[in-house]
């Protein structure tokens, strides 16, 4: 979360001292020793972590990140007992728990009396490096030879290379858009190769996509605004998000998304997402067909939605809750 902390910093409505571990030193062992010897050393306030855990004694408030719950949506993925233990008791030892949307916030439970007690909707931002135009002097095109892909609609999936990722879901959409005469477009997955991906892939072949999927890696991050604008679409069908920054860089580059209904990623994409039932392969193909269709018209129409959310933004959610808190 350095966009925040750069946030914070910018504004100077709020001091703020970076404690980070020395190079070498165990982590849980940083947190619960010299962090809080930290805290009194310099007589602060208290620590902000934008993780679940934090230290559970010393002096100072204490106001924590929790930004998902995957064991309540299907998702074994940092759904461990540590995780769990943060998320379940953290949560009554926190000042202040902190999280990215209403989705995880209901996940959470009500108890904890939303924006009104203890638990705060706080939303992160996106970069401004995403938008809908490249920078003067800057062409987009290029990046396909960069990168060998096609001119086909291009269905992006960043980082789509792990199980919660839900790539299986894209993969299903794009088989039945094909069979049944629809637009031919082509899969890019990046990220970098796990068995996950591989397990994909030998769908990708079952579903007799391979001339239609490409997976190059690892994307260069000064890169990825450009695709982005150069996708067609960006489906986001993970089984579980905090929040989904890919929804949101997509659409601050005019690019449609993808999004199962009632997910953390349906509400950041608000009224602009096309919403899916992503167990339904025939729902997944009918919204890359629309989108297909409607990209163009989209283009300067998206932007509108992720202008909402800035590092500003999150910044100022976060001096509120310190401001309470001393």
């Amino acid at each position: 979360m350095t966009q925040a902390v750069r946030a914070l910093e910018q504004r100077a409505e709020v001091e703020v001292v970076r404690l980070e571990p020395p190079t070498g030193r165990k982590l849980s062992s940083w947190r619960q020793s010299d962090l809080p010897r930290a805290v009194r050393e310099e007589n602060l306030v208290g620590v902000h972590s934008f993780l679940s855990a934090f230290p559970w004694r010393g002096p100072g408030k204490r106001v924590h990140t929790v930004h998902e719950l995957p064991w309540k949506h299907g998702a074994l993925e940092n759904a461990g007992w540590r995780h769990r233990l943060w998320a379940s008791l953290g949560v009554w030892r926190a000042d202040a728990t902190v999280t990215a949307t209403e989705v995880t916030a209901r996940d959470i439970g009500s108890k904890l009396s939303t924006n009104g007690g203890k638990l705060h909707v706080v939303p992160w931002g996106v970069e401004p490096r995403f938008a809908e135009e490249p920078e003067p002097g800057t062409v987009d095109e290029p990046l396909l030879t960069r990168y060998r892909l096609p001119e086909n609609p291009l269905v992006l999936c960043p980082g789509a290379v792990r199980k919660k990722k839900n790539l299986a879901a894209v993969l299903q959409g794009v088989a039945r858009l094909h069979e049944r005469g629809g637009p031919r477009v082509h899969v890019v997955v990046s990220g970098a190769d796990t068995p996950d991906l591989r397990s994909d892939l030998g769908l990708v072949a079952r579903l007799g996509l391979s001339r239609h999927v490409s997976t190059p890696g690892e994307l260069e991050d000064q890169d990825l605004p450009g695709l982005l604008r150069l996708a067609t679409v960006v489906p986001v069908l993970s089984l579980s998000e905090g929040f989904g920054l890919p929804v949101l860089e997509a659409l601050a580059s005019g690019t449609p998304v993808i999004v199962p209904a009632g997910s953390a990623q349906a509400e950041v994409a608000g009224n602009d997402g096309f919403l899916v039932n992503a167990s339904d392969p025939s729902s997944v193909a009918d919204a890359l067909e629309r989108a297909v269709n409607e990209r163009e018209d989209l283009r300067y129409v998206l932007p509108e939605r992720a202008r909402e959310f800035t590092w500003e933004r999150t910044a100022r959610g976060i001096e509120n809750i310190w401001k309470g808190l001393a």
